[in-house]
């Protein structure tokens, strides 16, 4: 779509050739626009109309990270997670329920399919105290952050 400043259309405005400049700015929405279709998809989902990718949240305090992403319809079967470094995944399958319907209009748009969430984490956490919990399609992941040495203030000489 051209970001073009709309006005509104005299009788004088008539279609012109366009300039070089116009030309490549028309040529180059119109790429854009198709780099969109293919790799986005119509639905606004990575991977197009049948991928799922969960939206998250990420918090943090003192002594926790904490992370929610929305799942709905999904199990804790469904799910796995995993810490390594600074990053948390979760991966999992949004399976999709057959559903057959005879006379009227009928529209799907629910997205099924397996996918992997990275989550780059804000700073490092222990793996080995990591808790999780599903409730109402909301996967909350709780890290602890790593204990790490105190740091201190180094004073500074002047000579």
């Amino acid at each position: 779509m051209p970001l073009i400043p709309w006005r509104k259309k005299t009788v004088s405005d008539q279609p012109k050739e366009l300039t070089p400049v116009e030309s490549f700015r028309a040529a180059l929405s119109r790429w854009f626009d198709e780099m969109e279709r293919e790799l986005v998809g119509e639905g606004f989902w990575p991977g197009g109309m049948s991928s799922f990718m969960p939206p998250v949240d990420v918090s943090e305090d003192e002594k926790h990270v904490v992370v929610r992403a929305e799942v709905p319809g999904l199990s804790a079967e469904d799910l796995e997670l995993s810490v390594t470094g600074n990053q948390l995944a979760i991966t999992g399958e949004k399976r999709e329920s057959r559903e057959s319907r005879t006379g009227g209009l009928y529209q799907r748009e629910c997205r099924y399919g397996r996918f992997t969430r990275l989550v780059d984490l804000p700073t490092s956490v222990d793996p080995e105290k990591v808790e999780a919990e599903l409730a109402n399609g909301v996967l909350t992941v709780r890290l602890t952050k790593a204990s790490q040495a105190a740091g201190r203030r180094i004073p500074i000489k002047v000579r």
